[in-house]
């Protein structure tokens, strides 16, 4: 019969060891294989064209790793941190991004610990800005400092705070704003270079500064009374502006032709007085032949005036026969 043909139990253990013996003898093989697959894995890495791969063998730095791919030893022994050296990074302070590009847009969050700050003169402002910067030693940047990110951040709300409090809120709102970007990154710059970071600051840029929500429309009061009293001294000076220029012109131009009056008189004064002084000096040398001078000088200067000319006679008595007055029609 069929099962007293089926083999016992001691024939399938037999045959089943003999199967075990065989395979067993490829189990080296297949450890080999999978050790050498793992180790593959961590041999052979790649870095990105704009990175830098920081190479570190028991935590001991050994080298740097230009772009492409390279090979170290397996299971830890070597590590290599990849870090980009030729992007420019961010990091934004009061605001997130919500979408990168040509035209970015970012959300508006509430962020009173980052943004609150305090003016020279005593108010106080929201303040959003964003830190641009860029890995110049990745060496420095993974060795020198714990958290890069943190610090970064850290530094410029301090940085930050310290020239928004130098200056006034209107300061800061109109005029001052570009003066506020370059101080705040030479002063970030200095710092960190002081902690050997390795990191430098491409820019900060204040991109919004407003008065806090909640004071803003007594803010906007007090701003529409100081536009008001800007106005009216603008009306003020231009009317002085006017009239002064004017005036002074006027009073200028008196003076100029009393000034020129007062200079003739004297000059004449002065023309008179030495042509006596000359005429007396004259007439002492030579008294009669100077009144004669004097009397011939007198009668040119008359003489062609006169409309009438008549010559009496010494011994005529009486100059009335030679007038003709009843022929001129002249009355008594």
């Amino acid at each position: 019969m069929e099962w007293q043909n089926a083999p016992t139990p001691d024939e399938i253990i037999d045959v089943g060891k003999k199967k075990f013996d065989d395979f067993r003898k490829y189990i080296p093989w297949v450890v080999v294989f999978f050790v050498i697959l793992v180790g593959l894995k961590g041999v052979i890495y790649s870095i990105g064209p704009d990175e830098v791969g920081v190479r570190q063998r028991f935590g001991k730095y050994i080298g740097l790793s230009s772009p492409g791919l390279h090979a170290q030893l397996p299971f830890g022994i070597d590590r290599v941190t990849p870090i980009k050296v030729e992007k420019v990074l961010k990091e934004e302070f009061g605001m997130r991004t919500i979408k990168p590009g040509v035209k970015t847009e970012y959300s508006r969050g509430d962020y009173p610990d980052e943004t609150l700050m305090l003016t020279g003169d005593l108010n106080i402002l929201d303040v959003r800005w964003i830190v641009q910067f860029k890995i110049k030693d990745p060496v420095k940047l993974l060795f020198a400092i714990r958290n890069p990110l943190q610090t970064i951040r850290d530094i410029s709300e301090v940085v930050m705070r310290q020239f928004v409090g130098d200056y006034s809120v209107d300061e800061v709102l109109t005029t001052k704003r570009e003066e506020i970007d370059d101080l705040a990154q030479q002063e970030m710059q200095k710092i960190l270079d002081d902690y050997d970071a390795g990191i430098q600051i491409v820019t900060i840029k204040l991109l919004d500064v407003n008065p806090p929500e909640k004071v803003k429309p007594a803010f906007n009061e007090v701003n529409e009374a100081k536009q008001e009293k800007e106005k009216m001294i603008n009306q003020a000076w231009e009317a002085y502006n006017k009239v002064i220029p004017k005036a002074r012109g006027t009073a200028e131009k008196t003076i100029r032709e009393a000034e020129g009056y007062a200079l003739d008189k004297v000059n004449r004064a002065k023309g008179e007085s030495e042509k006596f002084l000359a005429t007396l000096a004259e007439y002492k040398k030579s008294p009669d032949i100077t009144k004669k001078r004097l009397y011939l000088e007198t009668l040119m200067e008359s003489l062609p005036r006169a409309k009438d000319k008549y010559i009496i006679d010494p011994k005529q008595s009486s100059i009335l026969p030679l007038l003709n007055i009843g022929e001129k029609g002249v009355e008594r």
